[in-house]
């Protein structure tokens, strides 16, 4: 799904821009949600600073090409990916989301995975910092509800 002739050196302003209202924090948590659910590494990090500093369970790792070979691996292993994030709070240039997301294995088993994430943002409207914390959750096929 990834278009891998995408220069991900670019900085493109990505509006909405903080100080974030209710309206444009809800805006950005639909934004971030269609495009990890479109499964493209490259659309989902060029959403990002290009030096933005990641925290994802046990992994730290900083910059567009660390987000792409991430989310990549991320994709290979967690089949049929769908995802729900729900704002939490706002503040000026900060939000914090839940979010769910289910997915299966290679194997055919199925996971609802849950968690956090705070996000700090650049005036450009660019996400220069992005922590979670999640945790998984064995699932059979039929208590899937996220389609």
């Amino acid at each position: 799904m990834s278009n891998s002739s995408l220069d991900l050196t670019t900085v493109t302003p990505r509006p909405p821009f903080p100080p974030f209202s209710e309206e444009t924090a809800l805006k950005k948590v639909q934004a971030a949600e269609d495009a990890w659910n479109s499964r493209d590494p490259e659309r989902v990090a060029l959403a990002y600073t290009p030096d933005s500093e990641w925290r994802n369970r046990d992994q730290f790792f900083s910059g567009r090409a660390a987000i792409v070979n991430f989310l990549q691996a991320k994709w290979q292993k967690e089949l049929d990916y769908r995802l729900k994030k729900t704002l939490w709070a706002f503040t000026d240039n900060r939000i914090a989301v839940r979010f769910e997301y289910e997915w299966h294995d290679h194997s055919g088993k199925w996971f609802r995975s849950h968690g956090n994430e705070m996000w700090d943002f650049a005036e450009n409207g660019l996400m220069q910092r992005r922590f979670a914390s999640i945790n998984d959750v064995f699932i059979s096929e039929d208590e899937r509800k996220l389609f």
